[in-house]
């Protein structure tokens, strides 16, 4: 993939997912609609590099609008970008309790240092799920080994207490591994038909709770990283 040069464009780098120290997660980049209204927002992304890039609109009254890119592809619905961009807009003091996503209306709400985001998962984009027996066998898995589409691996590490080790690789999306997928939890809380906690990538932390009615809610922990040009 080629990368478009850069316009000198600054994003806000939020990381999504983090334990419960600050460390790992999932970086995302969130850009104000209105600072890059002549900018492609695609192209923005791919320069970015993240698993996914926001545009977010100005919050009106408590809902926002926003788009979901990864390098590749724009999104319907992504979990970590959701979680991200609500415990954003909520630490500078604009908080929303719905944002405004092509696949729906996702609830937002902060409970115990916790972002929590509610969605289905037909939302999420297409993975293919593979079991595997042990979070060890898991681990001598090679991102070169996955050729095409999104998979999301997966061991039980403590089944009783519903604790997941995970891992993701999206070449589909233009994404070798992803640290921390919250579309794929949602969509793997529904198979299960119960709440999970997942453990994914380098330590990053994911909370689900299962609705019988088929919602998923999603949560985690986020902490701001450094502003980037791009």
């Amino acid at each position: 993939m080629t990368v478009p040069e850069s316009d000198g464009t600054q994003i806000e780098v939020v990381r999504v997912f983090t334990d419960a120290t600050g460390r790992f997660g999932n970086p995302l980049g969130i850009a104000r609609a209105g600072d890059v209204i002549d900018v492609d927002h695609q192209a923005l992304a791919a320069r970015a590099g993240y698993a996914e890039t926001v545009v977010v609109e100005d919050p009106i009254e408590d809902r926002a609008r926003m788009r979901i890119y990864t390098p590749a592809v724009e999104l319907p619905f992504a979990g970590h970008p959701t979680v991200g961009t609500g415990w954003w807009l909520n630490a500078r003091r604009t908080p929303v309790s719905v944002l405004e996503v092509p696949a729906g209306p996702v609830e937002v709400a902060a409970t115990d240092g916790l972002t929590w985001v509610r969605a289905r998962a037909e939302w999420a984009p297409k993975f293919e799920f593979h079991q595997f027996a042990s979070a060890e066998e898991m681990a001598t898995l090679d991102p070169a080994d996955f050729a095409s589409g999104s998979h999301y691996v997966w061991a039980w590490t403590d089944e009783p207490r519903g604790a997941v080790r995970a891992r993701m690789f999206a070449p589909a999306m233009g994404i070798a591994e992803d640290e921390a997928t919250g579309a794929a939890a949602i969509a793997l809380t529904t198979l299960l038909r119960r709440s999970i906690n997942i453990t994914q990538g380098a330590g990053s932390q994911m909370f689900t709770e299962w609705d019988s009615d088929g919602w998923v809610r999603l949560g985690g922990r986020t902490v701001a990283d450094h502003p980037v040009v791009v």
